[in-house]
């Protein structure tokens, strides 16, 4: 049986007094790609942010792969990385100062970065593209170099979880490329990825998906199965159908006329 990155038990959350997570139960596999898939509204980005510890919620959230205790926040933030679209505090930093607080949950109270630390920032803008950025200020930069420093500063903590909300937003088809090859790497080092994606069919290429509507779990499955495809044209409101394509499957419009 393949181990559990983390486990939600009658997990609920709430936007003001909007409940926007009911009872989520669920288990996300470890070293897999798990792709959230759902309608605007869904729940969707806030399920990832209570998975990254940004929302607050009721129930519960467990982490079994960090050990039986409750780890520390500075052990979470060891563990788990964010990439998220909200970085607006880090708008005057440059883009080598905004990948390097990746690697604050490894470093000591007011130490300066060390030999490893300045290695792995290297490391990350590298593979994201934006080593030759790293003297702008993320202010300065347009939205996709902007979401590869962004990228950049996710990947330099070499956390053995990595949660994306939007991860293509404002990337080119090259560099969208570049982060699913990225993604696909990361789960070749039994690493979990954890993504919301509005693009039906690159979520399809992960290994497990998480059907959201109305703030609740519609089904949990592989894929590749076909009834994670069907769950998926049913929470569209079946103006999508699901097919095989060479050995890919994709997403595809469905007219009013055709339903």
């Amino acid at each position: 049986m393949t181990p559990i990155a983390i486990s939600l038990h009658n997990v609920n959350a709430a936007i003001g007094s909007r409940q926007v997570l009911k009872d989520i139960n669920l288990d996300i596999k470890l070293g897999k790609w798990t792709n959230i898939i759902g309608p605007n509204g869904a729940g969707k980005s806030s399920l990832l942010k209570v998975l990254a510890g940004l929302m607050s919620f009721s129930g519960e959230v467990s982490f079994p792969m960090l050990g039986p205790s409750s780890p520390t926040s500075k052990e979470k933030a060891r563990h788990i990385a964010w990439f998220g679209q909200n970085q607006a505090s880090a708008d005057e930093l440059s883009v080598y100062d905004v990948a390097m607080l990746g690697r604050v949950p490894h470093q000591g109270w007011l130490t300066a970065p060390s030999q490893e630390d300045r290695f792995e920032v290297e490391s990350a803008l590298k593979r994201t593209q934006a080593w030759d950025l790293k003297g702008r200020a993320l202010k300065d930069l347009s939205g996709g170099e902007r979401q590869r420093a962004l990228l950049a500063r996710a990947l330099a903590v070499k956390s053995d979880i990595l949660l994306m909300d939007e991860p293509l937003a404002n990337l080119d088809p090259p560099h969208q490329v570049d982060l699913l090859d990225t993604v696909k790497t990361l789960i070749s080092e039994q690493k979990t990825v954890i993504s919301v994606l509005h693009e039906v069919s690159i979520a399809l290429l992960g290994d497990d998906a998480i059907i959201l509507n109305c703030g609740q779990i519609q089904h949990q499955g592989s894929c590749s199965d076909v009834k994670t495809h069907k769950s998926i044209e049913q929470v569209f409101e079946n103006r999508i159908r699901i097919d095989r394509i060479q050995d890919r499957w994709i997403s595809l419009p469905r007219m009013i006329s055709d339903i």
